[in-house]
């Protein structure tokens, strides 16, 4: 827990990183948008496919880890995903409880298409390759760094 009592905070905008962060998210989605409008997908829906192109047949809560999204927020995405004809759901033990997702062969030859994505970011920001990949590293030191809500480990 934080203790703000006795110090005189530094509440100026630009000076928390947590808005840095955000304003940081949303334009690479912006930058995003068009490539991933042309294959018909969010952008949410677009980590959850990367994913299952990393590896197929995963389980719904593993799936759910890998992403950092709880239940309430994947299921209505595969839904959609699945309505959509990209991914099904398969029940993969004997008592139906674990619900694993496989790409269809329609979601699997997305993936061809998807490559043009990472291009729109690189298109359109004054960073180089090293750059990039220094801030994504950084990035996810941050959230191996920082605890899960739940108390997991990050």
């Amino acid at each position: 827990m934080c203790n703000l009592y006795g110090v005189q905070p530094d509440l100026a905008l630009d000076h928390q990183l947590c808005f840095a962060l955000y304003a940081a998210s949303r334009r690479v989605q912006q930058a995003y948008r068009p490539a991933l409008d042309d294959l018909g997908l969010t952008y949410p829906q677009y980590l959850v496919m990367l994913a299952l192109w990393e590896r197929d047949g995963v389980g719904v809560g593993e799936l759910g880890e890998r992403l950092h999204l709880d239940s309430g927020t994947l299921s209505p995405l595969l839904r959609r995903l699945e309505q959509r004809g990209l991914v099904t759901r398969r029940r993969d033990d004997p008592d139906g409880r674990r619900v694993e997702i496989l790409l269809t062969p329609q979601g699997d030859a997305l993936r061809d298409r998807a490559g043009q994505v990472q291009d729109c970011l690189a298109g359109q920001v004054d960073l180089g390759p090293e750059q990039l990949g220094a801030l994504r590293d950084l990035a996810r030191a941050l959230v191996n760094s920082t605890p899960r809500s739940d108390g997991g480990t990050p």
